[in-house]
């Protein structure tokens, strides 16, 4: 979720292949830490949607170093745009999970007209944002252009659910003490980490775009220096949401403020109801 492949060029230089490799290995083990707490824990339970989003990363991320250079390109593209398309499909999901959970009790015409609003906002950002293909090379006639359509789904879903994530999260800082989402509440850290990753993504995407604009390179020297900037730029996003699953790892496995006093309040409160033993 909000994750830029991790596929590693082999065009790069042996130093930027080693920084490829070592964030892959701490963000895939750093998923796996937190599955592990979401489950031991018992909050896959209350957030099944967020857990099933680190799951899909986590499968994306070994796909796509498990597969590249032992499967067919074509396939290979079938099947890692395949996942990129669930993946927006789930993070959409993790949004409505998220701002269920931070304003239960809040009336249904307002959650029409804030998500209504958000959508509008969002899609008018997403419609003027970035060059768009030509319809023509988006025919489904040719599976060149059902590839290109789903690279354009999973892309313009990354930056919608970005764009979302980012509103969301303003409103969940701004009124969520109102309602569901408390400060330190569980709902809060992941809505924080979520717009954090969100507003990487989204930095990243514009920087890239106006390098690619302004970047006109005379020279095989001047070329590699701009694809060097690049992916410092794409390892920076990926450093970014490596802090946001230590985040998630760290809130989550402690106790929302005010559980550990009501487990003793909630067992006390049982075992008054129970009928005394009847006697023999």
């Amino acid at each position: 979720m909000l994750l830029s492949f991790f596929v590693i060029p082999l065009h790069l230089a042996p130093t930027a292949q080693i920084v490829e490799r070592v964030l892959w290995t701490l963000t895939f083990a750093a998923q796996l830490v937190l599955l592990v707490v979401l489950m031991g824990r018992d909050r896959a339970r209350r957030y099944p949607w967020f857990t099933a989003g680190i799951a899909l990363t986590a499968l994306r991320l070994m796909a796509e170093i498990l597969l590249a250079g032992r499967m067919a390109t074509v396939p290979l593209q079938e099947t890692l745009l395949s996942l990129a398309d669930l993946a927006a499909i789930v993070g959409l999901l993790v949004l409505v999970e998220l701002a269920r959970r931070a304003f239960a009790g809040l009336q249904r015409s307002l959650w029409i007209v804030n998500a209504v609003g958000m959508l509008v906002v969002a899609g008018g950002v997403l419609a003027v944002w970035g060059p768009w293909p030509a319809r023509k090379d988006l025919v489904l006639d040719s599976l060149l252009g059902k590839l290109r359509l789903m690279q354009l789904l999973a892309q313009k879903g990354d930056l919608l659910v970005a764009l979302l994530t980012v509103g969301l999260g303003l409103l969940v800082l701004l009124f969520g003490r109102r309602f569901k989402a408390a400060w330190r509440s569980h709902t809060q850290m992941i809505a924080i980490g979520l717009s954090t990753v969100a507003i990487a993504l989204l930095a990243l995407q514009a920087t890239v775009q106006s390098i690619v604009q302004m970047a006109h390179p005379h020279s095989q020297q001047e070329y590699e220096r701009v694809v060097g900037l690049v992916t410092n730029l794409v390892n920076a996003n990926k450093l970014v949401y490596l802090c946001a699953l230590l985040w998630w790892i760290v809130w989550l496995w402690r106790d929302e403020p005010g559980a550990a006093t009501a487990a003793p309040v909630l067992a006390a409160s049982a075992q008054e109801e129970e009928p005394p033993p009847a006697c023999e």
